[in-house]
């Protein structure tokens, strides 16, 4: 019966492993007009998932095994127990709808990337909503005790997670974040601060910087590659084959820099994953919070931390060659400098989780149904400026920025706040075993790696995030540490 349950299982990651090949080819090289192609191809093998999982022999398969616990490994017991949450929520969904669903996400990236492009809202609209009603009567098919539809979805990502937790959770980022930012904006007048890292450098060289970065940062190019996309993603078939992508943005070199630290941190987790847990379901990283966590750690506590740029700073005048006309101390100073911006993916540390909050907010009111598709442009830019005092030109700078929603990630955004939050307090941690800055001027970036390997890395999904970091760290989710890490290190910066 063991035996049984492998060959399902493997043949499983199989299918997985060619739709994320399906997926990387979408996001990356496929021609315009063979999109509908391939995401039919994608709606076809996420059929075919979908059918192994409801099958009566899988599931006649795990509720046997899962009536005989006690002849089963630890990893074993953790396969079954995901395996009877995920019949559970798949089995409740029709398959006629789950196979539309998939079509409708997996084609509508390139609408979502069309409309981008013209600045053109309306053309995405219909879409979007079809998605969220999706996920509204999937979530209600799935609901069980929720007080709140939304939850029946955070609780997909964020295991244990609801709109009660999060509103405490925001609300305390709400009365520290918001206001210190206005301190920081009100001492700005007195500073003349310019921008001299953001100037126009050619995107191959970008990119051949963004794959030296990710090499120096500990991610294994015998196990991955690194192309370019639309919007940067991180996506793995196994730990030996994990996949990163940048958009080099010739005005902006500095967002390179940035997102590929930032995906070369998920990369690392899913490469040291543990070697006993390939062809299970456990190889890969754990809750999406606890992923952004490592992602966030990497870009932020690593990347924006001067210990880090002392001994790289010559090599990064190779390729970027007009550093050579700015200090070591100007650009320390550059790459920490508070600006609210419009675009979640190049938020400075502290604005950043300020982006999350409309994005939560208002994915609460459409659940709630406070509001229509046809109010988002209006609700998203309300929102900004209330939380950054900025305003979107277009709805390519707003609502339109981010993938997520367009490819169904609904629910998902609340896991990069609380993934920022789990990475200070594993950063509290982390210090108090080793000096942490001594280590990056050391250029022993492996120091940090291993330590990240061992204590989360390597437990994939046989632990749940919680667990590991009540293990880790000694307490839950405490977003204390996210907020004294941020002012401490600004109120240094800009002397407040």
């Amino acid at each position: 019966m063991k035996e049984k349950f492998r060959e399902l299982v493997k043949k499983k990651n199989r299918i997985y492993a060619n739709l994320e090949l399906l997926h990387w080819d979408l996001e990356t090289k496929t021609p315009v007009k063979s999109k509908p192609y391939l995401s039919d191809l994608v709606a076809e093998l996420s059929m075919k998932e979908y059918e192994l999982f409801t099958s009566d022999e899988f599931v006649n398969l795990v509720e046997t095994l899962n009536k005989e616990k006690e002849n089963l490994s630890e990893i074993e017991k953790k396969e079954i127990e995901l395996s009877m949450e995920d019949i559970e929520k798949m089995k409740k969904i029709p398959a006629d709808e789950y196979e539309a669903y998939a079509k409708l996400t997996s084609i509508n990236q390139g609408i979502w990337e069309e409309a981008k492009s013209k600045k053109d809202f309306s053309i995405v609209k219909a879409n979007l909503e079809k998605i969220f009603n999706y996920n509204k009567k999937f979530a209600e098919y799935r609901r069980k005790n929720e007080k709140n539809l939304y939850d029946v979805l955070l609780n997909d990502y964020e295991k244990g997670m609801d709109t009660q937790k999060l509103d405490i959770f925001f609300n305390e980022l709400k009365k520290e974040i918001v206001p210190f930012l206005r301190k920081i904006q009100e001492k700005k007048k007195s500073l003349k601060e310019e921008d001299k890292i953001n100037v126009p450098v050619d995107e191959d060289i970008q990119f051949k910087f963004a794959k030296y970065l990710a090499d120096y940062v500990g991610f294994d190019f015998e196990k991955g590659v690194v192309e370019t996309s639309e919007h940067p993603f991180t996506l793995n078939l196994n730990k030996n084959d994990v996949r990163l992508t940048t958009n080099n943005k010739r005005n902006i070199p500095f967002s390179t820099v940035f997102s590929i630290i930032h995906e070369a941190g998920h990369g690392i987790y899913e490469q040291q994953t543990g070697d006993e847990l390939i062809d299970t379901l456990l190889g890969t990283g754990g809750t999406m919070g606890l992923h952004e966590s490592q992602s966030r750690f990497m870009e932020n506590i690593v990347g924006r931390n001067e210990a880090f740029w002392k001994p790289l700073y010559k090599k990064a005048q190779d390729f970027y060659s007009f550093l050579k006309d700015i200090t070591f101390e100007e650009f320390s100073k550059q790459i920490n400098q508070i600006e609210p911006s419009l675009i979640r993916v190049e938020a400075d540390e502290l604005t950043y989780s300020l982006h999350i909050m409309v994005r939560y907010e208002i994915e609460k009111m459409i659940f709630s149904g406070e509001v229509s598709i046809d109010d988002l442009p209006k609700i998203w830019n309300q929102k900004m400026v209330e939380y950054l005092g900025i305003e979107p030109k277009n709805d390519s700078e707003g609502l339109m920025q981010d993938v997520h929603w367009y490819c169904g990630l609904v629910g998902y955004f609340p896991s990069y706040a609380i993934g920022n939050a789990y990475a200070s307090q594993i950063y509290n941690t982390m210090k108090k075993d080793f000096d942490v800055d001594k280590a990056l001027e050391n250029q022993d970036m492996k120091k940090v790696t291993d330590w990240l390997g061992e204590k989360i890395h390597k437990y994939g999904r046989l632990k749940d995030t919680p667990e590991i970091i009540k293990k880790v760290t000694g307490e839950e989710l405490n977003p204390k540490y996210y907020i004294d890490y941020l002012k401490e290190k600004y109120k240094k910066i800009y002397e407040i």
